[in-house]
């Protein structure tokens, strides 16, 4: 067993030491701390407008959640982006530089590269992710004075969509360049995105083909799926109510990408267990198969 814990270990430990060298990671600190404190300050002066001018402080609350809502949608596009950029050159970059015939000349499997790269990246990624999407809610019910039902729920969720998009990052950089590896990771994040609002539109049009491929989306690439969880815990029971006391029917409601009816399911989550298997698995079986 410690001939496997020990190198699994050295190898994430050198992925964190190489991460936190890297001057990018800390550019995108200051600038997530910059881009916080920046729309704190406007959700703050919106939230002092609407009172100036006499609005409810229900209507402040319903504006703010879904200014929130926007806000990590656009987030977790910048996240997708920063995972696939830590994520592509993570094996291909070192078999480009032939730094890996160095490292596996030693009693370092593959297999133990892989797993040991992956679990550094994932906490590098999945603690930036959730700390700025912590950051981001904290800073808006500190200028509003609300803040969603389950803050942890949320920031984690758009935490695990950069997880995702960093794990099938991984596994393309075994087989494609880098560049190629993160742009196709960032497209597809994209597209199932369309793919669910497509879904949307389909239950709301009653096309039963629109639906079906958003749901095999959701399947293929679990990250439309993740995103509608962190909506619901995004929403206050305000929007909930409110929508379904203003005469709309499901379809309807289901047309709205920035609104959810229902958190994720226990099915569901285990299927996300199972991709992660899955997706490793498959990036193991491919390093293992390519030629140095």
């Amino acid at each position: 067993m410690s001939s496997i814990v020990m190198p699994l270990l050295v190898i994430f430990r050198l992925t964190l030491l190489d991460a936190f060298r890297r001057r990018i990671l800390w550019v995108l600190v200051v600038l997530t701390v910059v881009v916080v404190g920046l729309s704190g300050l406007g959700f703050e002066r919106l939230v002092s407008l609407a009172r100036a001018n006499g609005s409810s402080e229900t209507v402040i609350q319903l504006g703010v959640s879904q200014m929130l809502i926007v806000v990590a949608f656009m987030f977790s596009f910048i996240l997708a982006m920063t995972a696939a950029f830590i994520g592509a050159p993570a094996v291909s970059a070192d078999i480009d530089s032939g730094v890996l015939l160095a490292i596996l000349a030693r009693p370092i499997g593959r297999s133990t590269f892989l797993v040991g790269r992956w679990l550094g990246l994932v906490l590098v990624a999945g603690t930036y992710a959730l700390a700025s999407g912590l950051l981001e809610i904290g800073a808006m019910k500190l200028a509003s004075g609300y803040g969603p039902p389950d803050s942890l729920g949320a920031a984690g969720a758009i935490a695990l969509q950069a997880i995702i998009v960093l794990t099938l990052t991984l596994l393309f950089s075994t087989r494609l360049p880098s560049i190629a590896g993160g742009a196709i990771a960032v497209v597809l994040f994209g597209m199932c995105w369309i793919a669910g609002v497509l879904g949307g539109l389909g239950i709301y049009l009653k096309a039963d083909l629109m639906e079906q491929i958003a749901v095999v989306s959701r399947v293929l690439l679990p990250t439309d799926g993740i995103w509608r969880g962190a909506i619901f815990a995004l929403e206050p029971q305000v929007v909930i109510a409110v929508a379904s006391e203003g005469g709309r029917s499901s379809e309807q409601l289901a047309a709205n990408p920035f609104y959810a009816s229902a958190g994720l399911s226990l099915v569901y989550e285990a299927w996300v267990g199972a991709w992660f298997v899955i997706v490793l698995g498959l990036a193991v079986l491919s390093f293992r198969r390519r030629e140095l």
